[in-house]
């Protein structure tokens, strides 16, 4: 199974968990820096589309900022994602291609009982809507909570775990409101 991790971080070389993340997988699986690929914002629509329907597995890795994903990520979204190519009638280049995400949180206090009120899952379904209009399975994300504040010892072992979520062919589907 072919998997592209497209990583959308403004400020990745200052970001150790995501560093972290990309060091534990770069030499098995394809990174592609998009902020560093586009700093101007100006898409590549086409290689875009043919990196995607050359994979299976789609990781879109980025860190959560103001409760939502990075500028660039949007904008790759509204870019790539075309009628006629993601989705309508005869949008199904995507179809049933597998759409995980891994987010970093800066704050460990994200839920209905925390300071934010919101889980992550819900924070993130505005891409499970759109995995879902584009034809593609979205997949439990894997998340990494407090971020900003993560001690030696926990970072030790994003990577692996996240090498191991990468690697994990039975990850669940998660269907509509799950």
């Amino acid at each position: 199974m072919k998997t592209v991790i497209n990583l959308f971080h403004p400020n990745y070389q200052y970001s150790q968990v995501n560093r972290a993340m990309v060091d534990a997988v770069k030499d098995e699986i394809e990174v592609r820096n998009l902020a560093e690929l586009y700093p101007d914002f100006n898409i590549d629509i086409e290689k875009e589309q043919q990196v995607m329907a050359n994979a299976d597995r789609i990781v879109l890795q980025f860190p959560l900022q103001w409760y939502s994903t990075p500028a660039l990520l949007k904008h790759w979204e509204d870019q790539v994602f075309t009628y006629g190519w993601a989705y309508g009638s005869q949008g199904n280049a995507l179809q049933d291609k597998q759409l995980l995400i891994a987010v970093t949180v800066g704050a460990d206090n994200y839920g209905r009982d925390g300071f934010v009120k919101y889980t992550v899952d819900e924070l993130l379904r505005p891409l499970q809507a759109t995995s879902r209009l584009i034809g593609m399975k979205y997949m439990k994300p894997f998340v990494v909570m407090g971020a900003s504040s993560i001690s030696n010892a926990e970072l030790k072992n994003v990577g692996p775990s996240y090498r191991k979520y990468l690697n994990d062919e039975t990850i669940p589907v998660l269907g509509d409101f799950e």
